[in-house]
Formats: C-alpha cells, structure tokens, sequence
C-alpha cells in the first residue's frame, strides 16, 4: 500500500478530527492505532493518520513514538508528513510540540518546518502568530483551561520557541494573502537567519489552501486539521489522489446495543450531556468517590446493564471546571485524569462484552484509554457527525466490526449525542 500523505496525530480524537477533514476534501483515509502490526490488511487509502497518545507524556517519550510512526509511513510511500496537533497548541514550555517538530525535520533532512494550528471551520484563527478562538484569544477563551495543558499565552511563536532549541519565526497574513510564492520566499528569508520553525497565519479557508500547497512541497508540517485541509486540496487539485473518499461502506449496518462514554470536562459537553438526559438515562458518576476508590465502576456497569436493552445509555464521569480543579488539588492533576480515563475505559470495555456494537465515547483522553482498552488497531473513516467527528468503522478488532465516535471535549452541537447514534445502525 503506497500512500500519498501520512501524518502522526498526538492523540486520538486529534486523529479523527484530521481524518474527517482528509475525507471531506477528497482523500480516502484509514486511521490507525500506534503502528499497525503486519498482519493487519489495510483497504487501499489515499491517506493514513497514526494516532498516538504523545500529546501530555515525557517529551523524550513523544519523540521516541512520533520517530518510529515517522518511519513507517515514509516507508509506505509518504513524501510528506503532517504532525498532527490540537488546535488550541496546548502543550506545556517543555514540550511536547516543539521536540517533536526538530526531531521529525531532523529524520526529514533539517530546514524550516510551517507550523499552524489555524482551523476556521471550528473558530480557531491565527493573526500575527496569536491564536484565537471565536475572535477571543486563547487565553482569555474557555479552552485556555484544559485538564492537563493550560494554556494562558495566545502567542504561538513564543509558545513555540519556549519548547525549541532552534529560533521561531513568523508567515504573517499579509504575506499569506500574497499567495504561495510570496510565503515560500519568506519561509526562504526566515531560514537563512536560522529559524528552524514558523508559526503561520489563517483567517480564511483560502489561507489554509495557500499554505497547504507551499507545505506539501516540504518533507514536514505541524498543525491542526486545518493544515490537513489544505494538504488534501493541494492533492486534489495536482490530480494526485488515486481513489474516490466513498464513506458509505464505512457505516454499513452493525446492529447490538448503543451506548455513550463520557470522560470530558469541557463546557460543550457537559452541555451534550445535559440535553442527552432529556431522550436517554443518564448516569454521573461521582468522581470524588472514583478517586477515592469507592466501587463506582460496578456500580455502573450494573446500573447500564439494566437499561441498554431497552434505549442508549450514558455513562458520565465529566464534571465542572471548579470541581476538577478541586479534585486536582488534592489528588494531583495525573492521578485525578488517569483515574478517570482508567475508570471509563474499564466500564467502556464492559459494555461492549455484554453486547455494545455502537458507542460514542467523549474526551481525547478517554477516547485513548477506551480504544486502547478495547485493541482496536484501526479505523475507517465514515461521514462527518459533527465537524471534526466522523462515524469510524474498526478494523481488525477482536470484538467484531463496530461503529463509534471519538469526541474531543469541546467539539460538536448540543444535540450531538443524539445525532451520532443516529447516525449508527
């Protein structure tokens, strides 16, 4: 299988997100689980997006499994690769963003790498190298308050160059407006003063196609699935791609029961969650008592058991900002999200052994822990839920063919629930 664009996403829901975007501008994409072993017959793609967990572990750790990811796809054909970040760039000054971004340029041969996080489509904008959110900047928008990554400074090239050993620079809008030429002879100038990365800037879709053009003549790129839209549009337009992105296969029937997993604390979903209850039984778990080692997660299981024959079921570990940051306090902030991710994950896993075919799990890293838990070495990518969630079809798995969503926390309306397991049958 010879493939036209690989990318490695920092996390799960990150990747879905990015191979939605592929498959909306005319890619046909298979997102994997880590690299995938041999024996696993992959369909024909256009595209394939290796989804880790690197986003929140030791930066030699992220660096170690984004080189080996790396390895594999420009093995399999790719002549360029996107590192797949979220587009809010949360990470911390020690990395994982930046150490990532030199040892892939590194293995790629050095020289600059275009870096944007800017995805319109979703309210994330980029001016001047600050990032916006709905016209907000990042750290004064509600995402400035992630679980593991706060993310108190908007401007991106010193974010950047905080977690780099080599200098940042700076593609400005006006430069972008100019067209590809303009941005690759400042790339040019950028380069000869030894910047090694430039953060981009993006207001429109337009910017993105511009970029993405200038980018898919580089061996490297970092950005959100913003970055991906211009990719897969470059592709299309060089008449590049050798497949058709049907998603219809991809949601074929799979019967079994229904159910959702929510592990996110964001505003958006707890909002999901609270319009959800009003079709569905919804259980909260206590998630002081989950830290505390109470036996909630039994508790859980039984309590769905008794009702996914009948209707959907929600099973909630998400709680408030206030809460989480009371519980982070005195349980510290890993263990408090480890114990959340084990604790969905398990019940998760749960449900799909006693018939679950169709499950739509909430939150980047419970969708990381539920996949994990569950062995699934890949997806197919399905049609678009909500933007950035598409229906996924496992392949591989030992649990038979699923149909599921990952969520990141702060995507989709508030109906989203309902729609997704609509849209599964």
């Amino acid at each position: 299988m010879a493939i036209l664009l690989g990318s490695i996403a920092d996390d799960y829901t990150g990747a879905s997100d990015l191979a939605n975007t592929l498959t909306k501008n005319g890619l046909r994409t298979v997102q994997t689980v880590g690299i995938p072993d041999p024996s696993l017959a992959l369909p024909d793609v256009d595209a394939v997006v290796v989804s880790l967990k690197i986003r929140s572990v030791a930066a030699d750790e992220a660096v170690a499994a984004a080189r080996k990811a790396d390895q594999w796809l420009r093995g399999r054909g790719a002549a360029h690769v996107l590192y797949k970040i979220c587009s809010t760039f949360d990470s911390t000054d020690v990395g994982n963003i930046g150490p990532v971004t030199e040892a892939l340029a590194q293995a790629a041969g050095g020289g600059i790498v275009l870096a944007t996080p800017a995805f319109p489509e979703t309210g994330r904008t980029v001016y001047l190298g600050h990032l916006f959110v709905n016209g907000r900047p990042l750290n004064e928008s509600p995402l400035k308050d992630h679980p593991l990554n706060p993310m108190h400074d908007a401007n991106l090239v010193r974010v950047l160059a905080r977690q780099s050993q080599g200098a940042v620079g700076l593609v400005d809008l006006a430069t972008v407006s100019m067209g590809p030429a303009a941005v690759k002879e400042r790339l040019g100038a950028l380069s000869a003063r030894g910047m090694t990365a430039a953060i981009a800037d993006a207001v429109f879709e337009r910017d993105l196609e511009v970029l993405g053009e200038v980018a898919l003549e580089t061996p490297l790129s970092t950005g959100a699935s913003g970055l991906g839209l211009g990719l897969a549009r470059a592709l299309v337009r060089a008449g590049r791609t050798s497949t058709h992105a049907d998603t219809s296969d991809a949601i074929r029937p799979v019967g079994g029961l229904a159910a959702v997993v929510a592990g996110s604390c964001s505003a958006a979903t707890l909002k999901q969650i609270e319009v959800a209850e009003r079709s569905m039984p919804v259980l909260r778990l206590d998630t002081e008592k989950l830290l505390a080692g109470s036996d909630e997660i039994s508790a859980a299981i039984a309590w769905a058991g008794e009702r996914m024959s009948a209707a959907p079921v929600i099973v909630a570990a998400s709680a408030s900002p206030d809460v989480v940051s009371r519980l982070q306090a005195r349980y510290g902030r890993e263990a408090s999200g480890h114990a959340v991710e084990a604790a969905t994950a398990t019940i998760a896993g749960e449900l799909v052994a006693r018939g679950v075919k169709r499950l739509v799990v909430a939150g980047g890293e419970t969708s990381g822990a539920t996949v994990d838990r569950l062995g699934i070495p890949a997806f197919l990518i399905g049609p678009e839920i909500a933007p950035g969630v598409p229906v996924l079809r496992t392949i591989g798995n030992s649990q038979g063919e699923m149909l599921m969503a990952l969520k990141s926390g702060n995507f989709g309306g508030e109906d989203f629930f309902g729609a997704a397991l609509a849209m599964m049958r």
